[in-house]
């Protein structure tokens, strides 16, 4: 008789424990929905350790245009940063999980509600409106249409289930902290200590 799959097992953890790995740590993996806010955190986070900060979007995926790179560049860059000792990488893309997890101390998953990352978007949009942001590849300019919206929409479907199975596959003894509002945000950087 064949066997039911075992469930994804994934070292969720809470705020105190948390805590005390980022403090620690040495690498963190900031994953979760565009517009969730995991720049702005993985930023943040890069400040106050004085880790490197590493942008999927800017460092790894665009080229100017809105032009991607192909997936074996993608990857051979993705291999040279995470050799790196110190670092905070902010970008999702679970096909890349079995290179980055394993080389980090903590996963921060970002995983606010898709209205909350819609309206995140939005504003960034408007902030950046005929711009490049920052965390973005010189040259793309911030943009906002029907696909990624629908992205948006479909992420926690679509995506999460992915999320789940690449750290429990690549990283089942990794810490995962989840922040599911920007209260939990906030709190986890006044116990770290951080300014908002």
């Amino acid at each position: 008789m064949e066997q039911p799959p075992k469930p994804a097992r994934v070292n969720f953890v809470d705020d105190a424990v948390a805590v005390d790995h980022i403090r620690k740590a040495r690498r963190i993996l900031v994953v979760g929905c565009s517009g969730g806010g995991k720049s702005t955190l993985s930023q943040k986070l890069a400040r106050q350790f004085q880790l490197t900060y590493i942008s999927i979007d800017r460092d790894i995926l665009w080229l100017p245009g809105w032009v991607q790179r192909g997936r074996a560049e993608q990857r051979r860059r993705i291999i040279e940063r995470v050799a790196g000792e110190r670092w905070v990488m902010d970008g999702t893309g679970p096909s890349t999980f079995d290179i980055r997890v394993p080389r980090s101390d903590i996963v921060i998953w970002v995983r606010m509600p898709r209205l909350l990352c819609i309206w995140g978007v939005v504003i960034r949009w408007m902030k950046y409106f005929g711009r490049t942001r920052p965390e973005m590849a010189p040259g793309c300019i911030e943009k906002i249409d029907r696909e990624f919206l629908e992205f948006i929409w479909t992420f926690e479907k679509k995506f999460s289930p992915r999320i789940v199975a690449g750290l429990a596959e690549h990283g089942p003894d990794v810490p995962v902290l989840q922040l599911k509002s920007r209260r939990q945000v906030q709190r986890l950087l006044d116990l770290l200590g951080s300014p908002a």
